[in-house]
């Protein structure tokens, strides 16, 4: 039988994600989306399934006449969430304080 300590030790990278399971997180994806949610599940190709989503979409468009850029962000909150593990450019655990 493991001992606790060996339950929480970090070995590979895919342990720190599974030591998130039922935790919020937060994903970042390609085409400048992030994703904040409850963990429900995940596999070795960083598919995941997201609870209580919050997902934050940046554009950045020029203006035709100052050719400044105009950035917008737009959130929406989606109940369940299916992530596909190919869009995933970094996922964050929760941050822990002692």
């Amino acid at each position: 039988m493991a001992s606790a300590d060996e339950e929480i030790a970090v070995k590979e990278p895919l342990d720190l994600i599974r030591l998130s399971l039922d935790e919020r997180i937060y994903v970042k994806l390609r085409s400048d989306r992030e994703l904040r949610g409850k963990l429900h599940a995940y596999d070795q190709h960083l598919n995941m399934i997201l609870g209580d989503v919050e997902e934050i979409v940046t554009t950045v468009e020029i203006d035709d006449e100052t050719y400044e850029e105009i950035v917008r962000t737009t959130r929406r909150t989606i109940p369940f969430l299916f992530v596909r593990g190919d869009g995933v450019i970094l996922v964050s655990p929760p941050l822990r304080t002692a």
